[in-house]
């Protein structure tokens, strides 16, 4: 078998086999297939698709190019999420504890950003001393013994995908749903989890643009997970603004620890919720999704997911106190609040722009390797739909200094539109795929 007869097959339309498909991902992780190859093949699945058998295969292939974890001689059933990433999703640093709180073990491998998409492993360093690097042996313990850990992904974990990643992201092939998938499922696949709730994101600030693309997408990824004998469940979730308030790494931080103390933004709170409550359904025998959500929400109420993420950060060498007093988190250097230019109804908070105006701050990257700035980032104070007063408080940008601060706020105010009529609020659900 050559690499490009599997080439020439699939930029002909046909679909791969099971055989070719292996040895191509094979050849790929050892060195043996070059980037240059690997990078055609990758435009002719863009261009033309896979279908579910293969995407399947494919994610097998994937999974099967490193390292396994096995977690049922540590807990019984462990359950995970996973975001297609957004705008101020700070999402896994408050449903994690919820969820561990529940009684539910939660080992989950987290990325960094790239992009205007934040990274959990990001904002988890803005704690000072954080570790996100776990041995396997480091990960199986703390999630034993604490029922929660989040660490960064071993280089023996689905090792191709590392390396399609890394390519894709330069071909321009990073839209295609059946790369996206395989991606997604392959790593939750050899992490372990038997349990995988996926959050799959629509909307400007969203690499799923439609509602329809999103939906292929989160039916792909369900159907390899049944395929790799996992429950799964797929949330279809808005991304046309950002998620809760904060945009920047020790910002989100502080916005994750007030949620976890039965505060924070209310949307962000209640899409918190959600996701618990679906991760707690698949992992329990609960006569209702009720009796999950009750769960989830109390676990808020009483502080006990606030006090399992305290366990968590100390286990991984991170400084207790300034989670205490969120104060102690590191700021930028130049904090400046902006006001509304005219009254009316706020009609658009444009997720992408949010994001590229944070990213430019220093709170993203522009291309892998990029220096992150953890003290940097926007506070966005309105959503769709509400109304607000000429020179009322919009938004709040955490600089490196004046002149970058004015830079974003021009970007900002061209992202925030106002009009006069009223305008509904954006869902936060569209669907939920199972």
């Amino acid at each position: 078998m050559r690499a490009v007869d599997v080439i020439i097959n699939k930029r002909n339309g046909k679909a791969l086999s099971t055989e070719e498909i292996e040895f191509f991902i094979e050849g790929y992780a050892s060195g043996e297939i070059p980037d240059y190859q690997a990078a055609a093949w990758a435009m002719a699945v863009l261009l033309k698709g896979m279908n579910s058998r293969e995407t399947a295969d494919l994610t097998s292939a994937i999974a099967g190019s490193g390292e396994q974890i096995d977690l049922s001689g540590v807990v019984d059933f462990a359950v995970d999420k996973h975001s297609t990433g957004g705008v101020g999703d700070k999402t896994t640093l408050v449903v994690q504890p919820m969820v561990a709180a529940c009684g539910v073990p939660v080992g989950k491998m987290s990325g960094r950003g790239l992009g205007f998409t934040g990274g959990t492993l990001d904002k988890l360093e803005s704690i000072p001393g954080f570790r996100v690097n776990l041995s396997t042996d480091e990960f199986m313990a703390q999630l034993r013994d604490i029922g929660l850990v989040l660490a960064g992904q071993t280089a023996d974990l689905a090792p191709a995908d590392g390396k399609l990643y890394a390519l894709r992201d330069v071909t321009g092939t990073v839209p295609s749903i059946p790369l996206i998938a395989s991606s997604v499922m392959s790593k939750k696949i050899a992490g372990g989890a038997k349990g995988i709730v996926l959050d799959v994101k629509v909307g400007t600030g969203a690499f799923m643009q439609s509602l329809d693309e999103a939906i292929e997408l989160a039916q792909l990824m369900v159907d390899i997970g049944i395929h790799a004998d996992r429950k799964v469940v797929a949330l279809i979730s808005d991304m046309n603004q950002p998620l809760g308030n904060a945009i920047g790494n020790a910002i989100e931080v502080r916005e994750a620890l007030l949620t976890l103390r039965g505060e924070g933004p209310r949307d962000f709170r209640e899409h918190c919720v959600t996701v618990a409550s679906h991760m707690l359904s698949l992992a329990q025998n609960l006569s209702s999704f009720d009796e999950a959500r009750e769960k989830a929400e109390e676990s808020l109420v009483t502080g006990s997911a606030y006090d399992k993420f305290i366990e968590m950060v100390g286990a991984q060498s991170g400084d207790v106190s300034v989670l205490e007093d969120p104060n102690k988190l590191p700021e930028a250097p130049h904090i400046e609040t902006y006001s509304a230019e005219e009254g009316g109804f706020i009609s658009m908070v444009h997720a992408q722009e949010v994001g590229l105006t944070a990213m430019e701050l220093g709170a993203g990257r522009a291309k892998k390797g990029d220096p992150v700035d953890h003290t940097v980032g926007i506070e966005v104070h309105a959503k769709v739909g509400d109304q607000i007063d000429a020179d009322q408080p919009i938004f709040t940008i955490h600089a490196k200094n004046e002149r970058e601060s004015q830079s974003a706020s021009e970007r900002l105010h061209k992202a925030i539109l106002v009009q006069e009529n009223p305008i509904d609020p954006l869902p936060l659900f569209y669907e939920t795929v199972t």
